[in-house]
């Protein structure tokens, strides 16, 4: 067995592990990587990547079947579901040699393709390497939660892992959850021009604010998605091609194929950790704020370490231990200024605090701005006036912003700024946006947050009449 030392250990590929290395070794430190499967991990081969891709040709599918409103004859569409999946193939492919072995071997990194356990704890055996590294980075992501629903390990079920090798188009797809995972396949199948039922035991699209996800799940169901709410799957019964799903209020939904999309669950089976003194809980390894395990030596991040499970967040988390194992300087993970987006169409987007969240901390102080798309010209020209921006302000600062409609995630990346470095309403106000532009509409929330201040406020008149009686 060949043992190895390095000043850093990164296990896992994904985009956090990717990030940890390629800024670590860059800036000198030694570093070594594991990764058994896919380099790039779930984003780039199971999720963000593939489905956004798959999104890209539903929406074409669904422009052509509207294209009346602009003056166009509309047209069906002739889908060809297995192109569409090697268009989605081929994105990944383009996108692959940013993470590939050889890139990161390019680097400096030593890239070892073996699984690891821990034996001690700042030792790690993958294959027939024992690694010993000063600082160890757990990046080792998440996979779909298939819950124990009776009949399911005996029915064909596809994942967001498995959807990809899928050929044929589904005639009627069942998603069991009605999260952002299930809900933006639902819609991408419905427009491709399968039959789609969501089935969710909850509120579809749960984790947002009611009312924007009102909005976007309006306009879902107007397409012709089927959204049984408050439906907890009590069997899963059938083969390939004939599957039901049966509800515990005792309805059985007809489809031939069934999605497995109510959540995700943190890759901690085979590293060994308790022989490196690291605790876990429900949701994944149990962290502190500089994301460290209860081994001090040892960090987790990203998915493994469950709370927010985002590329993004995976990321944001690899900038912060840098900080740390590199410099030696303190440096805190904080969630406050995270943004997500639900890549439905409308957009669902959400950074800092819902209007629930903020009424509950900060009562009375908080202000909430609202403005509507319908008020925005471009969104009018577009025909995509369905949507809202709403604000959540505090003293002048704002604290949160959701959004629902068309580029809701583009216009999320103003806010996240904002909360991040703890901005006024007022220099929102003071940003001069092109005409006509859909990012208007940030500039115009803050816009309304001042209208009753200048507008309707007694003083300002007076004072604005006193001025003009002395003016020259």
């Amino acid at each position: 067995m060949e043992k190895i030392k390095t000043d850093i250990l990164v296990v896992g590929a994904g985009s956090g592990g990717l990030s940890v290395a390629a800024g670590a070794v860059q800036m000198g430190a030694s570093v070594v990587l594991l990764e058994a499967h896919k380099m790039g991990g779930d984003c780039l081969n199971y999720g963000c990547v593939p489905s956004k891709a798959l999104i890209a040709s539903a929406k074409t599918a669904y422009a052509m079947r509207h294209a009346d409103r602009y003056g166009i004859a509309s047209v069906t569409p002739q889908v060809d579901y297995a192109a569409a999946k090697d268009h989605v193939a081929d994105v990944i492919s383009q996108i692959e040699p940013v993470d590939s072995q050889e890139r990161f071997e390019g680097l400096g990194v030593r890239v070892i393709r073996e699984y690891g356990r821990f034996v001690s704890p700042t030792e790690v055996e993958a294959g027939d390497y024992r690694i010993s590294a000063r600082r160890i980075v757990i990046a080792t992501g998440s996979s779909p939660f298939v819950p124990p629903i009776p009949g399911l390990d005996k029915t064909p079920y596809i994942t967001n892992e498995t959807l990809w090798e899928l050929r044929e188009q589904p005639e009627h797809l069942l998603v069991i959850g009605g999260g952002p995972i299930g809900m933006e396949m639902a819609q991408a199948h419905l427009r491709l021009g399968s039959k789609v039922t969501v089935i969710e035991g909850d509120r579809a699209l749960g984790k947002d604010d009611p009312e924007m996800a009102g909005i976007v799940l309006d306009s879902l169901r107007e397409e012709g998605l089927e959204i049984a709410e408050g439906s907890n799957a009590k069997e899963v019964r059938g083969t390939e091609g004939a599957i039901e799903v049966e509800t515990e209020d005792g309805r059985v939904f007809k489809g031939t194929h069934v999605l497995v999309a109510v959540g995700r669950k943190s890759n901690t089976a085979g590293l060994d950790l308790d022989k490196a003194g690291i605790k876990t809980t429900k949701s994944g390894i149990a962290v502190d704020d500089m994301m460290r395990t209860s081994n001090k030596k040892v960090y987790a991040i990203g998915d493994v370490a469950g709370g927010l499970q985002f590329t993004h967040v995976a990321g944001y988390h690899a900038g912060v231990i840098i900080r740390s194992m590199l410099f030696g300087l303190p440096s805190k993970a904080t969630t406050r200024h995270i943004p997500w987006v639900t890549y439905t169409q409308p957009e669902l987007a959400q950074v800092g605090l819902t209007e629930a969240q903020a009424k509950k901390e900060h009562g009375p102080k908080l202000e909430v701005v609202r403005f509507h798309y319908s008020h925005n010209d471009r969104a009018i020209a577009e025909r995509k006036t369905r949507g809202l921006i709403k604000v959540m302000v505090v003293k002048g600062k704002p604290v949160g912003a959701s959004i629902a409609g068309e580029q809701a995630g583009e216009l999320i990346n103003l806010w996240a700024l904002v909360i991040a470095n703890k901005m006024k309403m007022s220099q929102i106000a003071n940003m001069v946006a092109p005409y006509p532009t859909i990012g208007e509409l940030n500039k115009r929330a803050a816009g309304t947050y001042f209208s009753p201040r200048l507008f309707e406020s007694e003083l300002v008149k007076k004072v604005v009449g006193f001025v003009q009686k002395w003016l020259p």
